[in-house]
């Protein structure tokens, strides 16, 4: 039996240590918060292979240079004379090109349609009743130029084998019925699953709590001890941890840990928020609005709406701004559906962990004998997580893996 400290304990942490447990290892799972808010609570709940490509693709650079100074844009990118920050920047840039698109796309479609699979796989167990739906989703545009550009990403798709169709307006409306909306068409993908992640996330912690899962929380990881490549022990300001294997899933934070290592993992915080309503939209499917580059889904019991990339540091300030930004972003694709002011001001942020390339960091570095990562997972953080964790425990136990990971090594070059 494996003894292993997983060092995060978000959605990427837990599914780690789900599938640590069920090959037997003791799992410890230590984590600087209280578990209980963060992206892995306030994310689109969305397990989606439609969103093939990166963030680091053609024209992103240019469009993010043209929505620099307008801190309400979906993409913002705070500059910073900050050395790990210009370093992300200068790798970012270099990857927003055709060449990274092609090498990412089978490996972000093979991870998330793994991912769906042990998503459902969970839910069929009956430790589990979490929501989960396979009902796919529409990317709403109201513009030709979006038309356009999603004919482009459609065929993408279905050169990959994604079933996905082209609606126009009325055919939209027959899948929506019972919302009113302003719309051009969409493009619908059915391989997509939505899910509300509050429920995953606390059946997951009740679950690994009862079968024995050590979880020490609110106990920052100040420092790793490291001898002939192999970490001996993680400390914190209450105690020490020994273990014969160690995880990497603290997110955003993850670059500042492996700093101890003498790791460079070249990672930035990117902030995300969401807005919930309980109140009825009629909402059934859930969406991307195109333009606004903001998402909607139909959790259970409210509808939440979520957007926006603000890689600014690591910091939880709620800018009105953005928030208001999704929320002036629904109606004009909902026009009954206002976000009101209360709803605005109970929205929340979280961190995700973004890297230059846009695909995670899987496996273990060079550098460290005993250490796995599992980190960088940007938006895609709640699409991948099963998968992640199932990977990282084939990784552990020397097993091979479901899928290829090459794409995802912590090691690689930008």
């Amino acid at each position: 039996m494996k003894k292993v400290v997983v060092i995060g304990g978000g959605v990427i942490g837990l599914c780690t240590a789900y599938y640590l447990k069920k090959e037997q290892c003791e799992v410890t799972v230590i984590d600087q918060s209280n578990m209980d808010f963060g992206a892995s609570y306030v994310n689109a709940g969305y397990i989606s292979p439609s969103h093939l490509t990166p963030l680091a693709s053609p024209g992103v650079v240019r469009q993010g240079l043209k929505w620099m100074f307008n801190s309400a844009s979906p993409l913002y990118i705070k500059p910073r004379l900050e050395k790990d920050f210009l370093s992300w920047a200068l790798a970012f840039n270099k990857s927003c090109s055709q060449e990274n698109v092609n090498r990412s796309i089978k490996a972000i479609k093979d991870i998330t349609l793994f991912s769906g699979e042990l998503f459902e796989a969970i839910k069929a167990s009956q430790d589990f009743n979490f929501h989960l739906e396979k009902k796919g989703l529409l990317v709403l545009f109201q513009t030709e130029a979006k038309l356009e550009k999603e004919e482009k990403l459609m065929n993408l798709g279905r050169r990959e084998g994604l079933d996905v169709s082209l609606l126009n307006s009325n055919e939209v409306a027959r899948l929506e019925p019972n919302v009113r909306m302003n719309v051009l068409g969409a493009a619908y993908y059915k391989s997509d699953w939505h899910s509300t992640p509050q429920e995953f996330m606390d059946e997951l912690k009740k679950f690994l709590h009862n079968e024995g899962v050590n979880f020490v929380k609110n106990e920052k990881v100040e420092d790793l001890q490291m001898m002939n490549g192999t970490i001996t022990s993680v400390e914190t300001k209450n105690g020490s941890y020994q273990a014969d294997e160690f995880v990497i899933a603290a997110g955003s934070w993850s670059n500042l840990l492996v700093k101890k290592l003498g790791i460079k993992l070249l990672l930035q915080a990117g902030k995300g928020y969401r807005i919930n309503t309980l109140r009825s939209t009629g909402i059934t499917l859930p969406a991307i609005l195109a333009e606004s580059n903001a998402a909607v889904t139909p959790m259970n019991g409210y509808t939440r709406f979520a957007g926006t990339m603000e890689i600014a540091g690591i910091n939880h300030a709620i800018r009105k701004e953005r928030v208001a930004a999704i929320a002036n972003a629904v109606p004009k694709y909902y026009p009954d559906v206002l976000i009101s002011e209360e709803e605005q001001l109970e929205a929340a942020c979280g961190l995700r962990p973004v890297s230059p390339d846009g695909r995670p960091y899987i496996g273990k570095s060079e550098k460290c004998k005993n250490l796995t990562f599992a980190t960088g997972h940007a938006m895609m953080g709640w699409s991948m997580a099963p998968a992640t964790g199932k990977l990282v425990s084939e990784i552990i136990l020397e097993k091979p893996t479901s899928i290829g990971i090459q794409a995802f090594h912590p090691d690689r070059k930008f």
